[in-house]
C-alpha cells in the first residue's frame, strides 16, 4: 500500500480492508509512521512515538486476522492518544514541564477501550498545558500547527 492511498481512505475503509486481508496493519502502521515523519517537524502534533511498540501492536493485530480472531473494532488500525490521557508503558506530560517523564503503569479509561478492541498506538499528541487553552501550545512542547494552513492555530483541548 502507498502512502498516498493510505492517506485518502477512512477508518472504515482501513478496517474493511483488514478484515479481508487486503492489508496488513503492519504495513498500515508503518504508512502512518512515514505519515507523521514527513508532517511532523512541520507542525509539532507528536510528542512522543514509539516505533518498535507501534509495530509489535500492529503485528499482533496482524497474527490476529491471519488466525481469524480479530480482537475487537478497531484490532489493527493506527490511533493516536492524546497527552492528556495515560497509556501503559509511555508517559504522560500534560503538555507540562511540571509532569514527570516517568511511562505509566495504567490505561486511562479511553486507551483501555481502545486497547480491547486491538488499536495500534501511533504516538501521543501534543496538548496545551492541562489542556486548558483554546490554542495548542505549552511550554513542554511549543505551538502545534494547524495542517491545513500553518499559519493558523489547530485549536486546542
Amino acid at each position: 500500500m502507498e502512502l498516498d492511498e493510505y492517506i485518502g481512505l477512512t477508518a472504515t475503509d482501513l478496517l474493511g480492508r483488514l478484515a479481508r486481508r487486503e492489508l496488513r496493519a503492519t504495513t498500515l502502521a508503518d504508512c502512518a509512521l512515514r505519515r507523521i515523519e514527513q508532517v511532523d517537524a512541520r507542525l509539532n502534533a507528536f510528542c512522543h512515538i514509539d516505533e518498535r511498540a507501534t509495530r509489535d501492536a500492529a503485528a499482533a493485530a496482524d497474527e490476529r486476522y491471519r488466525s481469524g480472531q480479530p480482537m475487537g473494532r478497531i484490532d489493527g488500525l493506527p490511533v493516536a492518544v492524546k497527552d492528556a490521557f495515560d497509556m501503559i508503558g509511555w508517559p504522560t506530560r500534560d503538555g507540562s514541564r511540571l509532569t514527570d517523564s516517568q511511562a505509566k503503569t495504567f490505561d486511562a479509561p479511553t486507551v483501555a477501550a481502545c486497547r480491547r478492541h486491538g488499536f495500534v498506538p501511533a504516538g501521543k499528541t501534543t496538548t496545551p498545558e492541562f489542556g486548558w487553552k483554546a490554542v495548542t501550545d505549552s511550554p513542554l512542547t511549543g505551538v502545534t500547527r494547524n495542517p491545513w494552513n500553518t499559519a493558523m492555530t489547530c485549536g486546542g483541548s
